[in-house]
C-alpha cells in the first residue's frame, strides 16, 4: 500500500440524532443528492426520518440506513467543497458500511438497501427485551478476566473498542450474571447498561445471517472490490483484501455476529495519519485517544469549517 496520509472513519448504530447533517443538506446539492438517493431507493422521505422528531429514528431498521445517509452526505460535501483525498476508509460496525460507500465499493442505494434489510433483521431475531449489552470501561482492562467472565455467563464479547473499553453481548440474563461476576473480579470497572433494541454482534444473532449472506451475495454483483484494499475490516482486525468480493461478503455476515474488532482496526491505521472521524457524534475519537491517537471530528458545518477551512 501507497504512503497514507488520510483515513476516514464512520462511527456505527448510537450515533444518530435528530438533525443529523441538517446544515450540509441545507447547503450543500452534494448532500442534498445523497438524501435523493437513499429516500428514492428505500421508497422512504430520509428528510423526515433524520431532520424531525421521528420516533422510527430509533428502530434499527430505520436508524441504519438514516446514519448511512447522513454519513456519506457530509463525506461527500467534504470531498467536493474542501478536496478531501482518502487513503484509508474504517467504520464501527454499521459504519463499517459507510466507509465501504465512500471507498467506492458499494454503491449508496444498494448499501441503503442492505443496511434496511440488516436493521429489520437484526430487530426480529430477538424479541425485545430477551437481549442486552453491557460496556466495560476502565484503565488497562483485563481482558482475561473479562473474556472467563463472559464465557461462565454464555455472552460474547461483542465490541473490542479500546484497551479502555469492551462491550458484552447476550441474553439479558446472561448480562446480569457477567455483570456480577466483573463487579467482583474487577472493583474499579465501570458498568454501563446499553440502551439498545438487541444484543448485537452475539452469538444470538447469528441464525440472521444465512440470509443475509444470500442477500450479500447476490448484491455483490453491483459492487466495485478493487478499492476494498483500503477499507478496515471489523471481523479480522486488519484491512479487506483488494478484489475480493466473497472476503466482503463473509466479512460482512460474520459482523453480524462476530466481535467488532476496533482495537485491532485502530492499530491497522499507519502511523502519522492524519484521521477523520464523519459522523453525526464522535465516539471513535475517545477509542482512538486511549490509543494516545488525535482525531478530528466532523459533526456538522462548524468542525468542517474549522478543520478544512483554514
Amino acid at each position: 500500500m501507497h504512503t497514507v496520509h488520510i483515513a476516514a472513519v464512520f462511527p456505527g448504530q448510537g450515533s444518530q440524532k435528530m438533525g443529523m447533517a441538517r446544515d450540509f443538506y441545507d447547503t450543500s446539492p452534494h448532500a442534498r443528492a445523497v438524501f435523493e438517493e437513499v429516500s428514492e431507493a428505500l421508497a422512504l422521505d430520509m428528510t423526515t426520518l433524520c431532520f424531525t422528531d421521528d420516533a422510527r429514528l430509533h428502530l434499527t431498521a430505520f436508524t441504519q440506513p438514516a446514519i448511512l445517509t447522513a454519513e456519506i452526505s457530509i463525506f461527500r460535501t467534504l470531498v467536493a467543497e474542501y478536496g478531501l483525498t482518502v487513503d484509508v476508509f474504517g467504520g464501527h460496525s454499521l459504519g463499517e458500511y459507510a466507509a465501504l460507500v465512500a471507498a467506492g465499493v458499494i454503491p449508496l442505494a444498494e448499501a441503503a438497501r442492505l443496511v434496511h434489510r440488516r436493521g429489520a433483521a437484526m430487530q426480529t431475531a430477538v424479541p425485545v427485551g430477551v437481549g442486552a449489552m453491557l460496556a466495560v470501561t476502565g484503565r488497562d482492562l483485563d481482558l482475561a478476566a473479562i473474556r472467563a467472565a463472559a464465557a461462565a455467563s454464555t455472552v460474547d464479547l461483542a465490541n473490542l473498542n479500546s484497551p479502555q473499553q469492551v462491550v458484552l453481548s447476550g441474553t439479558a440474563e446472561g448480562i446480569a450474571t457477567a455483570a456480577a461476576a466483573l463487579e467482583a473480579a474487577l472493583p474499579g470497572v465501570r458498568l454501563t447498561r446499553l440502551t439498545v433494541s438487541a444484543p448485537f454482534h452475539s452469538r444470538l444473532m447469528a441464525p440472521i445471517e444465512e440470509d443475509f449472506s444470500a442477500l450479500l451475495k447476490d448484491s455483490a454483483a453491483t459492487w466495485s472490490p478493487a478499492t476494498a484494499g483500503r477499507v478496515l475490516c471489523n471481523v479480522t482486525g486488519g484491512f479487506y483484501p483488494a478484489d475480493d468480493a466473497a472476503a466482503l461478503v463473509d466479512g460482512l455476515t460474520r459482523q453480524i455476529s462476530g466481535a467488532v474488532r476496533w482495537t485491532d482496526n485502530m492499530a491497522a491505521v499507519p502511523a502519522g495519519t492524519a484521521i477523520y472521524e464523519i459522523g453525526p457524534r464522535r465516539p471513535l475519537r475517545g477509542f482512538f485517544r486511549a490509543l494516545g491517537v488525535t482525531v478530528t471530528a466532523i459533526t456538522n458545518r462548524t468542525t468542517a469549517r474549522r478543520a478544512f477551512a483554514e
